[in-house]
């Protein structure tokens, strides 16, 4: 248990486990009350779902000590000693052959949702993942795993919460993670199934440009060997906040029913074709012809293929061997920037 910011600064802690019994606050309820008169419990003010759900300031959550112990040993076993060696190599699964399995995992209907965790658990080693924050800002999933034994960062939209979008608390959660992995030679996966950033007065006047330039900002400061999965849709600015091309992705793959465009099929020939669509004399099945079309000409990995954008369009169950290449390919990369104190990047 801890409480004080003097005592204990989680700021200057890349990961915390806190335990249920422990508590974390600058402020104790009493002290609150004494001065805002709000009434508030020590679980609810900074227990460990209360950091886990809300403030994100924990990273995992034990039920005893012992467990935390454990899961410190886990997380430190994807690490390396420092900073200027690689991560160890740990129990290589071999298993590298067509995956059936991921057929059927993401729908081909962009307005249905599904677990990413479950393509994630087919893509990594021994099906094993070590998800980081999972109860704050689930719209995006990060965390630790391994493919062919090498230490991996992955980091994948989640269309089961808020249809995958990014807002101010997954922009912050994953850009954090995306610069801890490149200060430790961890590479990145990304994951993409995105249909933009969140819109609302809230998250404009929350600074969502300023955070989600975080992401920008710490996808192309990364030097780390960078693979990018496109599953299904990767729409607008947040297309290119989930390692793009643009970004430095050394390689860049896409699922064959992947949409890549500015927007979704049905907002972009609303715009696009809005005459059109205004002067026919079924504007409805009008309507219906144009996205048709728009979809099939505009928004296919083909189109962002011929353009460079996409360097493969592989089948789905061929995602884990196409990955496990390209880290094999990528293991000696070597990146060097200028020399400097550090970036600026938006805070």
């Amino acid at each position: 248990p801890c409480a004080g910011g003097a005592a204990y600064s989680p700021a200057l802690t890349d990961f915390i486990i806190q335990t249920r019994k422990g508590h974390m606050f600058i402020t104790g309820p009493s002290v609150i009350a004494q001065v805002t008169g709000e009434k508030v419990t020590q679980d609810a003010l900074g227990g460990a779902d209360a950091h886990m759900s809300v403030s994100g300031v924990n990273h995992f959550v034990a039920d005893s000590d012992e467990q935390a112990i454990l899961i410190a040993k886990k997380l430190l076993s994807f690490l390396p000693q420092n900073n200027t060696e690689d991560a160890p190599i740990v129990d290589p699964d071999p298993y590298v052959e067509p995956d059936e399995a991921m057929l059927d995992i993401v729908p081909t209907d962009g307005q249905k949702g599904y677990d990413v965790r479950e393509v994630i658990a087919r893509l990594v080693d021994h099906q094993d993942f070590l998800e980081v924050q999972a109860g704050y800002a689930k719209n995006i999933v990060v965390g630790f795993a391994r493919i062919n034994g090498r230490s991996v960062g992955i980091v994948a939209n989640q269309p089961a919460v808020m249809a995958g979008v990014l807002d101010i608390n997954a922009s912050d959660k994953a850009s954090k993670f995306i610069r801890f992995c490149n200060a430790f030679n961890i590479p990145l996966v990304t994951l993409v199934d995105v249909p933009g950033f969140l819109p609302g007065v809230a998250q404009e006047h929350g600074g969502i440009i300023r955070h989600g330039a975080k992401m920008l900002y710490a996808y192309s400061a990364a030097t780390v060997p960078k693979i990018t999965v496109v599953l299904r849709k990767a729409y607008g600015g947040a297309y290119l906040a989930m390692c793009s091309k643009d970004l430095g992705a050394d390689d860049v793959f896409a699922w064959p029913t992947a949409e890549i465009a500015v927007m979704g099929a049905e907002g972009a020939a609303s715009v696009v074709f809005k005459r059109e669509i205004e002067n026919a004399e079924d504007p409805a099945a009008k309507r219906v012809e144009l996205v048709d079309e728009y979809r099939n000409t505009f928004s296919t990995p083909f189109v962002a293929a011929s353009r460079g954008l996409v360097d493969d369009i592989i089948s789905p169950e061929d995602t884990r061997r196409k990955v496990a290449m390209s880290l094999e390919i990528l293991v000696n990369k070597r990146e060097l920037r200028p020399a400097k104190k550090h970036g600026l990047g938006p805070v």
